[in-house]
């Protein structure tokens, strides 16, 4: 079951020019977004070659924690090891690495451009984080038009392309799959002119009236979704664009992690969504729209004011400090008054309703294939 790093041991030595840039190219740059190149890259124009990116970055890094590792974060900046070798990758450039995070605006937005021998740049912005404040900030999106992070992202891009000429391509892994969707619908015009595509790899959607807005319009029909057969995050909410759907090595939530999703020569191996990934997608859609936004909002502030009670920034500290942060959260959550306590398990008991109901919809009008959960 071949991955992107097959596919660039097997097909890395084609250059762009032989093999034109395709899909599997963009999760290649997009997973890359990952990386940390603090101290590497600046906030700058200034460029870094992917080799030099990658011999830096493993100065600092341990080669064989990441080969270890089961989280795609700590594992995709091995992509530069064969990236390096081959002709497709071996000239590109990085430029412009942000790394933003602001606790008290529920914000974080991370991105690097790379320059790529076929003389187009691709704009990466980073998925969630283990961050706190990264996590909140995916839930604000269920009740807010826009986030710090999605304005942040527009930004990012309009510098970049009043700074860089040629065509452009955008794209992100979950949340920066949405910021990569949102910052090429709201950046400058002439800027928007330029992008080829705009690629969400399993990336959640919007509001309506973000998609009711001309300017998201005007981009949709550059916009490739592609998603696992059972999508979580790449169902929430909604993008009104249509799914290429792939084949993973893994089953559930496990999924989202995009390395393990499996490719052909130069593109993914399609399938249809699964009954389970459609069951998901329908009980959450059903919640959601019986719940208002100043639910939402109490919600996502009632849950995470219990994870801000423990004074740590990242979810990663709070599993290394588990007894101490667990009996923080314990405590908040006994402090809650009533009234929230109450609303908090009305809305979590709706979603239990909602499946309840949307399963029955399943036994009644078709049955369940066991092999598709």
């Amino acid at each position: 079951m071949a991955d992107i790093f097959d596919y660039l041991k097997k097909r890395g030595f084609l250059s762009l020019r032989e093999d034109p840039f395709n899909e599997v190219d963009n999760l290649v740059l997009a997973m890359l977004a990952y990386a940390d190149f603090d101290g590497i890259l600046e906030d700058s124009f200034k460029t870094v070659s992917i080799s030099t990116a990658d011999r830096k970055y493993f100065e600092n890094h341990s080669r064989a924690e990441a080969k270890k590792s089961i989280l795609h974060f700590v594992k995709a900046p091995l992509l530069m090891d064969d990236m390096v070798k081959g002709a497709r990758f071996r000239d590109t450039l990085l430029t412009k690495y942000v790394d933003i995070i602001n606790s008290d605006k529920d914000m974080q937005m991370s991105a690097v451009t790379f320059l790529l021998s076929d003389g187009s740049a691709y704009v990466a912005f980073r998925g969630t984080d283990t961050t706190v404040a990264g996590w909140k900030e995916d839930f604000n999106m269920s009740y807010l038009p826009e986030t710090e992070g999605q304005l942040s992202a527009v930004r990012y891009l309009n510098e970049v392309g009043a700074e860089i000429e040629g065509p452009i391509r955008v794209g992100g892994h979950s949340k920066g799959g949405n910021f990569a969707v949102y910052a090429s619908a709201f950046c400058e015009r002439e800027i928007q002119d330029r992008i080829i595509t705009v690629y969400t790899n399993d990336g959640p959607g919007f509001r309506n009236e973000v998609m009711e807005r001309e300017a998201y319009k005007r981009i949709l029909p550059k916009v490739v979704s592609i998603v696992p057969d059972t999508s979580i995050i790449g169902m929430l909410l909604t993008s009104n664009v249509g799914h290429i759907v792939v084949k993973s090595r893994e089953r559930g939530l496990r999924q989202h992690d995009a390395l393990t999703w499996m490719v052909k020569r130069n593109r993914f191996k399609t399938t249809k969504q699964s009954a389970m990934g459609s069951f998901i997608n329908k009980s959450q859609k059903e919640w959601l729209s019986k719940i208002d936004d100043e639910s939402r909002e109490m919600f996502v502030n009632t849950l995470f004011s219990f994870f801000e009670a423990t004074g740590m920034a990242t979810f990663d500290e709070m599993i290394v400090n588990k007894r101490s942060s667990t009996e923080k959260i314990i405590s908040t959550i006994k402090s809650l008054p009533k009234e929230k306590r109450v609303n908090m398990l009305a809305i979590m008991g709706g979603f239990l309703q909602s499946s309840r109901h949307v399963f029955k919809g399943y036994i009644k009008n078709r049955g369940i294939d066991r092999q598709d959960w």
